[in-house]
C-alpha cells in the first residue's frame, strides 16, 4: 500500500477501509475516497486504455478540470478522480466499456427541481469564496455557496506549509490547511451563510438561475447577485509522452499527497519554477519521495526565491534556461529528458540530459475559472468575480479580493458598509511580485554575540518574524510589510523569529564564550520528519544549497514548543492563536567552524548521487506526435496540418478533428491550440476560439427531469 503513515506537518488518522473492485481483483480503500486516490494507494497509476488508440490513461489534473481519469464504475463512465468509492463498486478501464445498463424506464419516478433563492449565490468555497461569504453576510444579505469538493478551504486544503503575508489581517505563519478551517468555522458561525459542499454549479441561465448539482440531485439557484471565486486550473504542457500515466500537475499531486494521504510518487521530477512547483518539491521531501530536480525556461524562477532556496537547501538541483524534451516509458513514466535553451527558447545542440524518475510533475502556471461569470454577464445577471478567478495570486491576496468583494457587493445591495482603503491596498501589496535584493545576511554592528541571522533574499510581504518578537529586536522599516526584516539589536534568544519565518530563512548564531575556542554554534530550522541525534555528522549548506562544510549536531529541539503567554499583548495572543507559527518544526543545533558560522543556512537531506542524469544523446523525437487533446487523442502534426490548410476556427477545428468534444469540453487543450497558433504565426486575433458550452460540466440528462434515485437518473446520459 502506498499510504502516508508518517508526516511532520499532518495527522495520520486510521480511517476505516472498505473493499472494492478494480478489473475484478478485490482492493481494500478508505471510506470517503474517491476512486482515482483509492488506485494509486493500491499501487495502480493505469486506469485503462483510451478506446481510440489504447494508449495508457491515469490522472492529470485530479480536480475535474480534464477527463484523463475517466473509468467505468458499476457500469457507468465517471471521472476518478471525483467519484467516491463505495463498498463492493466494480471498476474498470474505459477500453472494456460493456455499455449503458438496461433500465425498465417505466419504473423511474421523477421529483420537481428544487429551487432558492439568495442574496448572493458565491461559487467556490476557498479563500475568496469563503471571505466574501463572510462579509456579504455581516453586512446581513442571505448568502449560499457551493463548492464541488466534500470540504471547505479550495486549494487551502492541500498547503501544508505556512503563508506568507500579515499575521494580524490575513493568517500570516499559519498553514493553509489551518487556514481553511478557521474561514470555514467563521462561515459556520453565520445563520445567514449556508455551505453546499459537494455542490458543482453547472450552468447559468436567462432567467438569472444557477444550475447546480447537490450531492446529485438538480436544483436551481436564484440569487439577486452572483461572485464567481472558483479558483483556477492547471496549465498543461504539450511534448512528446505528455499524456504517459505520471505526468500530472502540481496540485494532483498535492491532492494525492496532502488531501489523501497517499504516496503518489518515488523518485519526482519538477516542471516549472513558479511557486506551485517549488512547493511541492517542498511537500514531496516532507512525504519523503525523492526529488530529482525541477527545471524552468526562464533565467531565473518565477515564484518566490526563498521556495526555491528551501529545494536547493534539502539538495534539489534547480535548472534554469531548461526545458522539458519528452517523458520516456511505454506504459507509465521511466525518465525525463531535458535540455538547455537560449533567449529564443531554442534547444542548445548537445544538452540533452536524461534522468530516472517515476513521475513528472507539471506546474507552469495556471488559467483562470471564469467560464459562469462570462455567461452571467452576457445573459445580464449582476456577476462578480474574485480570487484567482479574476487574477493568478497568493491564497493570502485571494483572502483579501474576497473580502473586498463581499463588501461591494454588500454595500451595491443598499447595506451600510465601507470598504477599508488599508483592505485594497493590501490586496494589491499581497498581490506584488518579489524584488530581488539578494544582499547577504550580516552580522549585527552592536557586537552581539547571540543573534538571529535572516536569509531574506527580497522583498516578500510578509511579517511573522517582526510580530513574534517579544523585545521588538526585528523591525520592517519603510514601505511596511513589503520591506525586507532587518534585526535592531536587544535579542532575549527565545528563537521564536527562527520558527515564525514560513521560509526557514532564519538561522541563530552563537558565537559567545559557551561555544569551544574557535567555533560557534549555528541553530537551523527543519519542517522533516528526521532522526538526527546528539553527536550526529550531517552536511551544513549555504543559502543556495552550497556546500559549506561537515557540522556536528549539539541539541535537536523537539517539534513541541512553548506558546505564548495568554496574557501577551494582542499581536502576542493572535499568534498563539495560530500554533503553526512555532510548532511542528524542529531546531537542529550544529557545531562549526567559527569562520563559517555565517555561511550555514540549513541541512542537505538528499544525497547528490540520486540527482545525476544518466548519459544521453539527442533523443530525435517528434513534436509532431505530442498529444494535444487528451480525450480525442489529437495530436500537434494534425492540428498544424490543419492550420496550414487555412483552418483559423476552432470550431472548424472541433467539426474536422474532434479536439475540445471530449468530456474536458475543450479546457485542457483551448489554450494549447491557441498556442500552435501562434507558433505558427497567426496572430491571436485571426483565430475564433471555441465556443463556451452551455454547461461547464458533463450533466446525466436524467438529472434535470428530476430523476428519483441516483442509479436511475444515472441511466438517462
Amino acid at each position: 500500500m502506498r499510504r502516508v503513515d508518517k508526516h511532520p506537518v499532518l495527522n495520520t488518522p486510521d480511517i476505516d477501509e472498505i473493499t472494492f473492485y478494480f478489473e475484478g481483483r478485490a482492493m481494500p480503500a478508505r471510506i470517503g475516497e474517491v476512486i482515482s486516490s483509492a488506485l494509486f494507494a493500491n499501487g495502480i497509476r493505469t486506469f485503462g486504455l483510451h478506446p481510440r488508440d489504447e494508449s495508457p490513461q491515469g490522472i492529470f489534473c485530479a480536480n475535474g478540470q480534464c477527463s484523463q481519469c475517466l473509468v467505468i464504475a458499476d457500469g457507468l463512465p465517471v471521472k476518478a478522480c471525483m467519484e467516491q468509492i463505495t463498498e463492493g463498486m466494480h471498476v474498470q478501464g474505459l477500453v472494456n466499456f460493456p455499455g449503458l445498463p438496461d433500465v425498465n424506464r417505466e419504473e423511474i419516478e421523477l421529483h420537481d427541481i428544487d429551487e432558492l433563492e439568495c442574496d448572493l449565490l458565491v461559487i467556490g468555497a476557498g479563500p475568496s469564496g469563503l471571505g466574501a461569504a463572510i462579509e456579504a453576510a455581516d453586512a446581513g444579505l442571505s448568502v449560499i455557496v457551493v463548492d464541488d469538493k466534500d470540504s471547505p478551504g479550495g486549494k487551502l486544503v492541500l498547503q501544508t506549509h505556512p503563508f506568507f503575508g500579515s499575521v494580524e489581517d490575513c493568517y500570516a505563519g499559519t498553514r493553509g490547511i489551518d487556514i481553511a478551517k478557521i474561514l470555514a468555522d467563521e462561515a459556520a458561525e453565520r445563520d445567514n451563510v449556508s455551505v453546499m459542499m459537494s455542490t458543482m454549479a453547472v450552468g447559468v441561465y436567462v432567467e438569472g438561475k444557477v444550475g447546480v448539482l447537490d450531492h446529485k440531485v438538480y436544483k436551481l439557484i436564484k440569487p439577486k447577485s452572483l461572485l464567481v471565486a472558483a479558483g483556477a486550473r492547471e496549465k498543461a504542457l504539450v511534448f512528446p509522452g505528455c499524456d504517459l500515466p505520471g505526468v500530472y500537475g502540481a496540485g494532483a499531486f498535492q491532492t494525492l499527497l496532502n488531501r489523501d494521504l497517499v504516496r503518489p510518487s518515488e523518485k519526482l521530477f519538477i516542471v516549472g519554477g513558479g511557486n506551485v512547483g517549488t512547493i511541492a518539491g517542498y511537500h514531496a521531501i516532507q512525504a519523503g519521495i525523492t526529488v530529482v530536480g525541477l527545471i524552468e525556461a526562464m533565467p531565473e524562477v518565477g515564484g518566490y526565491m526563498v521556495h526555491a532556496d528551501k529545494l536547493r537547501r534539502l539538495g534539489v538541483p534547480i535548472y534554469t534556461s531548461t526545458t522539458v524534451v519528452c517523458a520516456n516509458g511505454k506504459e507509465s513514466v521511466e525518465s525525463v529528458t531535458v535540455a538547455e535553451v537560449d533567449k529564443e527558447w531554442n534547444i542548445l545542440p548537445g544538452t540533452y540530459r536524461t534522468y530516472p524518475c517515476d513521475t513528472l510533475l507539471i506546474a507552469v502556471g495556471l488559467e483562470p475559472v471564469n467560464e459562469l461569470h462570462r455567461a452571467a454577464l452576457k445573459f445580464g445577471i449582476d456577476s462578480h468575480i474574485a480570487g484567482d478567478a479574476e487574477e493568478i495570486a497568493e491564497a493570502s491576496a485571494a483572502m483579501f479580493s474576497g473580502r473586498v468583494a463581499g463588501r461591494k457587493i454588500a454595500k451595491q445591495h443598499g447595506k451600510k458598509v465601507t470598504v477599508p482603503t488599508e483592505w485594497e491596498e493590501m490586496a494589491e501589496i499581497l498581490k506584488a511580485k518579489p524584488g530581488r535584493e539578494n544582499e547577504p545576511a550580516v552580522a549585527p554592528d552592536d557586537g552581539s554575540k547571540k543573534f538571529p541571522l535572516i536569509y531574506c533574499p527580497e522583498t516578500i510581504p510578509c511579517n511573522p518574524c517582526s510580530e513574534v518578537c517579544p523585545e521588538g529586536a526585528i523591525q520592517i522599516f519603510g514601505g511596511g510589510i513589503i520591506e525586507r526584516p532587518e534585526f535592531v539589536g536587544g535579542c532575549d534568544r527565545c528563537l521564536k523569529c527562527v520558527l515564525a519565518c514560513p521560509a526557514l530563512a532564519i538561522t541563530f548564531i552563537d558565537q559567545s564564550e559557551k561555544t569551544p575556542p574557535g567555533k560557534a554554534w549555528v541553530t537551523v530550522p527543519l519542517e522533516l520528519l528526521v532522526d538526527f541525534k546528539k553527536g550526529d555528522t550531517v552536511t551544513a549548506v549555504g543559502q543556495k544549497g552550497e556546500t559549506i562544510c561537515e557540522a556536528k549536531v549539539i541539541k535537536v529541539m523537539p517539534r513541541k514548543w512553548p506558546m505564548p503567554d495568554k496574557n501577551a499583548p494582542p499581536v502576542e495572543a493572535r499568534i498563539a492563536a495560530s500554533p503553526d507559527l512555532i510548532r511542528k518544526k524542529i531546531l537542529v543545533k550544529l557545531e562549526v567552524d567559527e569562520d563559517v558560522a555565517m555561511g550555514i543556512a540549513g541541512i542537505r537531506i538528499q544525497d547528490e548521487e540520486i540527482t545525476r542524469p544518466i548519459e544521453t544523446l539527442d533523443p530525435s523525437v517528434a513534436e509532431d506526435e505530442a498529444v494535444v487533446c487528451r480525450c480525442q487523442r489529437v495530436t500537434v502534426g494534425d492540428i498544424r496540418e490543419a492550420i496550414r490548410d487555412g483552418l483559423r476556427d476552432m470550431n472548424q477545428l472541433k467539426t474536422a478533428l474532434a479536439s475540445g468534444m471530449g468530456a474536458c469540453g475543450g479546457k485542457t487543450c483551448g489554450p494549447l491550440i491557441g498556442a500552435i497558433f501562434r507558433k505558427e504565426g497567426i496572430s491571436q486575433d485571426d483565430v475564433t476560439p471555441y465556443t463556451d458550452r452551455p454547461l461547464v460540466a458533463e450533466v446525466p440528462l436524467g438529472y434535470f427531469a428530476g430523476t428519483e434515485s441516483e442509479k436511475e437518473s444515472d441511466s438517462e446520459k
